[in-house]
């Protein structure tokens, strides 16, 4: 008897349907054909146990099944419900009439459990475009898919839930989300607050400055000065992420596996803080599977790279082409796999080996050229990349011991949100435009013209500073977004003045 069930595989961040045909002969062999991966081909053991602990089993008949299309490589041991279900039905030992309207997933412990699955929210959502009536997949998955709408989702602890469903001898009742409520719910829960920061109120700026326009910022200081607590406070003053920027983000985390446990929708932008010692591979994505990388799990977030040039030179530089992108392209021998990659780089250094040049207080202990040598680690293309270079400085005792609090990061976010509002309505027409640091060329000009005052000040600061045509272009976008907090329609020489004050790892003396 030849049956057909359904199920899923997982590309970059979409999901294709794959049919598992399975038929049954005379005859004593189990055969898995459709390039399965191990993990695939081991699922006979696993589902041989899993059927016995529910009184079932395989039978000692020729078993033939097909996983189809048969030239896309199935991965993982995600689809033992499925090839469980179908052996059932084509050997006659359930009778399932309703096979054709579900799309199945599911791992099976081997006593008969279901363990969660990664990708779940691609799937639910291909299911629901290729008409599926409905998903049925592990309990712990169902709230994750339960974000599509227009689709029933039935999630069961075990696969004798799934038999006596399936024959309709017992009723689960679709689980249900409502997504805006989720999203609305949990939209302004932040740990950490500005109003916990002592001083630093130019730093403090300038994050602003980055968080409304959406810029990559580094932040230069000795040790101890805060620049990794002021790092963690910029989710903060974020804008809110959009429903439609929210189930973006849940997909990466579905593919990666990254989700909360029982968690239905990324409510927050996400933090991404990998440690130095991270490969090129873990932090743009790949592997001979590939999977996302931090700079897409950071996406429509932060990614956060504390001392930057203790960061393999290799795994900086292949950040170059996903910053100005906002995509990333993984290509192998079989597949080219798209990650989206649209991130906010928030980076920190010492600006020296020591940690103490410039220190007011203590001495460098640096040689000659040290410095120089520690800032060169980070090459020039990818600091023209980071559109605000910003000096830390220690806080004193007096601000340190003010038990006065600071603004609070409530009050910095409103200022924030007003003027990534006034971006997306100059930006309404252009696809995938959001805010001031993703302007193409042809936008710059168009919104970016300074007055003759304003062309006359950065002439004299590229000739002074020996600014690259990338580094004039990001002082542009700089002040456009300084002109938006402020509310002007045009950008002003302040506003210029006060962008080009952060290009401080351009100067030609610094670090001499």
């Amino acid at each position: 008897m030849l049956v057909k069930t359904y199920g899923s595989a997982v590309y970059g961040i979409h999901a294709t349907t794959i049919t598992i045909e399975v038929n049954v002969f005379p005859g004593v062999r189990f055969s898995l054909v459709g390039l399965p991966d191990n993990a695939v081909k081991e699922s006979q053991q696993r589902i041989d146990s899993a059927l016995r602990e529910v009184g079932y089993k395989i039978p000692g008949k020729k078993i033939i099944i097909n996983m189809a299309p048969a030239d896309i490589r199935k991965e993982g041991s995600a689809y033992d419900l499925p090839l469980a279900i179908g052996i059932l039905t084509a050997t006659e030992q359930i009778n399932c009439e309703v096979l054709d309207k579900y799309l199945i997933m599911g791992e099976l412990s081997l006593d008969g459990s279901l363990v969660p699955i990664k990708g779940v929210l691609p799937m639910a959502i291909q299911a629901r475009e290729e008409g599926f009536e409905g998903l049925i997949l592990p309990k712990a998955n169902a709230r994750e898919a339960a974000v599509v709408n227009k689709l029933k989702i039935i999630g069961a602890d075990t696969i004798k839930e799934v038999i006596e469903f399936l024959k309709g001898d017992l009723v689960i009742p679709p689980t249900e989300v409502d997504t805006r409520a989720e999203f609305y719910a949990h939209l302004n829960n932040f740990p950490h607050d500005f109003a916990d920061v002592k001083g630093q109120e130019n730093v403090k700026r300038a994050l602003e400055i980055a968080a409304a326009g959406g810029h990559n910022i580094i932040m230069i200081g000795p040790p101890g000065a805060g620049k990794t607590m002021l790092a963690k406070r910029i989710s903060g003053i974020l804008p809110p992420l959009t429903l439609q920027e929210a189930l973006e983000t849940t997909k990466i985390h579905s593919v990666a596996g990254t989700l909360e446990k029982n968690s239905a929708l990324m409510t927050q932008r996400p933090f991404r803080s990998p440690h130095h010692t991270i490969s090129d591979v873990a932090l743009v994505g790949g592997g001979t599977f590939p999977q996302p990388g931090e700079i897409s799990l950071a996406h429509n977030g932060v990614l956060f790279l504390d001392e930057l040039p203790e960061f393999r030179r290799t795994v900086l530089e292949v950040m170059r082409q996903p910053l100005e992108d906002r995509t990333i392209t993984i290509s192998r021998a079989k597949c080219t796999i798209e990650y989206p990659a649209s991130t906010m780089l928030i980076a920190s250094m010492n600006p020296c080996p020591c940690g103490y040049y410039n220190h007011p207080d203590k001495d460098c202990l640096c040689g000659p050229g040290m410095v120089q040598k520690y800032l060169s680690k980070i090459s020039g293309p990818l600091l023209d990349r980071i559109d605000i270079h910003i000096e830390v400085v220690p806080v004193s005792f007096d601000k340190i011991s003010d038990q006065r609090l600071s603004e609070k990061s409530e009050l910095v976010r409103l200022r924030v949100e007003k003027a990534r509002q006034i971006q997306e309505k100059r930006f309404a027409e252009h696809d995938g435009v959001h805010c001031n640091a993703q302007m193409s060329s042809k936008l710059l000009r168009k919104h970016c013209q300074p007055n003759e005052a304003g062309n006359q000040l950065l002439k004299t600061a590229m000739e002074k500073v020996g600014l690259s045509a990338r580094a004039y272009d990001r002082i542009l976008k700089v002040s456009r977004t300084i002109a938006d907090l402020e509310g002007s329609e045009t950008i002003e020489t302040d506003h210029l003045a006060e962008a080009i004050q952060y290009r401080s790892l351009d100067r030609d003396g610094w670090g001499g």
